[in-house]
């Protein structure tokens, strides 16, 4: 294999693990800290400490970019977000 080519294969590889999207969740005057702190764990796989921080960026800031990642893994997660009531869309 060239020199170019091994450039070429390591740019693929590396352009697929960075992400290029994110997931913001947005404030709402609906849902309780606990219900997002929850859901941020179950569905994002936040642990405790991260979901908090989120939830409470969320309610001071307004929104939160919780999670970086692939367009494809991102939109499962921002469907079960809004299916548990919460506002979230993908960047």
């Amino acid at each position: 294999m060239g020199e170019r080519t091994e450039i070429q294969e390591k740019r693929k590889v590396l352009e697929k693990t960075v992400s290029k999207h994110c997931l913001v969740l947005y404030n709402d005057d609906v849902n309780t800290f606990d219900h997002v702190i929850n859901c941020l764990i179950r569905i994002c796989s936040h642990e405790l400490l991260q979901a908090e921080q989120c939830a409470w960026l969320v309610h001071q800031k307004g929104r939160c970019k919780v999670k970086n990642g692939s367009i494809k893994e991102l939109r499962v997660m921002c469907e079960a977000l809004l299916e548990n009531g919460l506002t979230a869309q993908i960047e």
